[in-house]
């Protein structure tokens, strides 16, 4: 497994990611992803290291440790080689969201007793593990529409079980909203200054005080789903040319309180409208209006949205945004639940049957970084390159390559440029050169 060589360009990228490490464990790195990417079974690190990094394999346990206390610096290096390989359009899109990870075993640090988010067939309403807030980029592929790029992610750990972590390491306990809010902050601190503008789109859990306040107050859009009984207020009306001013400051919030279940119950004000949503034209009814909203600290762009079983509401800290760009960045929300679903299930995050605190984080980030890699290997490769349907003539050949077959497209260009090296397959016979290509089909 560790013989296995990356791609000169997925190489480059994971020695600027070990940048910030130690000199002495900084060339770790990239043996781990290699190992991370050939990994079979079960994604514990045991199944990392097997194949090649046995003898280190303590030195590589210790290095996990190191490497959890450096993610925020190596995220950064993340970020800045994204912006390098891909064109983020007309505004920076950021999705937020939390995903748990079930854990087993005792003595796991951070591991507790949450809320499932997705009960399944078993209806289990609580998951013992960890809670991740994650933060993913969302870009717009020409073809294939909305991908998510995750980045960095906090441990949100309940305060019940915060004081032995805050004994060992100096953890302080922080809400979900708080984490969301200062992964906000360290994105405005490291990214590139630009005139795009930056939004966050998150799921409507986060549209409360204590994240939309120090978001906006970062100059940063805040696009989310409302409440049906959200407390809205009117819009300020300003004074009558002619008249006298009022003493004190200008109001904020207007006078009169706006149903939204009323606003929808009415009949006027419907529009129908073509939108690019799920990289597909379909047709939308919406009504929207501005109106201002003391969690997000004054005037907001509301979309009401007509659905065939009821209505839903979607808001923007930006008033002057498009009903179509909140419902783009409503729509391209998506990408980072896809996000959790492909570091589950194809690079098995919460598997590793790690215990440590630091190493814990380093392993999480290490699944979340290797699928953005992946991602952006895959970026400018061809169709053909990364999906090929023909052995499953059932399948539709247009489909959109999965995060799986990307994956499967870079362990075939990594073991067809270990032939290559090997001489080739030139002087083969042709009988046993085929059994190769059978070969390399059936290991990736």
């Amino acid at each position: 497994m560790a013989a296995w060589q990356l791609p000169s360009e997925l190489v480059f990228w994971i020695t600027q990611l070990s940048q910030p490490l130690h000199a002495r464990l900084a060339w770790r790195l990239l043996p781990v992803f290699t190992g991370m990417l050939f990994a079979q079974g079960r994604r514990t690190v045991t199944s990392w290291l097997r194949g090649g990094l046995q003898a280190d394999f303590r030195l590589y346990y210790y290095f996990l440790g190191s490497l959890g206390r450096k993610v925020q610096w190596v995220a950064c290096g993340l970020l800045r080689r994204v912006l390098t390989v891909v064109e983020p359009g007309e505004r920076w899109l950021f999705a937020l969201d939390d995903t748990p990870t079930a854990r087993y075993g005792p003595q796991v640090e951070g591991a507790g007793i949450h809320h499932n988010p997705t009960p399944g067939p078993a209806e289990q309403k609580f998951v013992y593990g960890h809670v991740w807030v994650t933060l993913s980029m969302v870009l717009r592929h020409p073809l294939w529409g909305a991908i998510g790029l995750p980045l960095r992610a906090l441990l949100y750990v309940r305060h019940q079980q915060i004081a032995l972590l805050h004994t060992l390491y100096g953890v302080a306990f922080r809400t979900k909203l708080e984490q969301g809010a200062d992964l906000v902050q360290w994105l405005v601190q490291w990214l590139p200054s630009t005139t795009k503008p930056l939004w966050i789109v998150a799921d409507g859990a986060y549209a409360k005080k204590p994240f939309l306040r120090r978001v906006v107050a970062l100059g940063v859009g805040v696009v989310s789903r409302l409440r049906k009984d959200a407390a809205l207020r009117s819009v300020p009306v300003p004074p009558r040319a002619g008249q006298p001013k009022k003493r004190g400051r200008k109001p904020i919030y207007g006078p009169h309180a706006l149903s939204l279940a009323k606003r929808a119950a009415h009949r006027r004000g419907w529009q129908t409208e073509e939108f690019r949503l799920f990289n597909e034209s379909v047709s939308k009814t919406y009504k929207t209006f501005l109106a201002t909203y003391v969690p997000a600290g004054g005037l907001i762009r509301v979309v009401l949205l007509r659905e065939p079983a009821s209505w839903v509401a979607y808001f923007c800290t930006n008033p002057a945004a498009s009903v179509a760009q909140v419902l783009e960045a409503v729509a391209d929300r998506a990408a980072i639940e896809q996000d959790f679903h492909d570091i589950k299930e194809v690079h098995g995050a919460g598997q590793q049957q790690v215990r440590n605190y630091w190493a814990n984080l380093a392993v999480y980030h290490l699944t979340l970084w290797l699928h953005t890699l992946v991602e952006l290997w895959a970026w400018h490769q061809d169709h053909a390159a990364l999906s090929d349907r023909s052995a499953s003539p059932w399948d539709q050949p247009e489909r959109r390559p999965s995060h799986a077959d990307r994956c499967k497209a870079l362990r075939r260009c990594c073991l067809q440029a270990a032939i290559q090296s090997g001489g080739g397959l030139r002087c083969v016979p042709r009988k046993i050169r085929s059994l190769l290509q059978h070969l390399l089909a059936a290991a990736a």
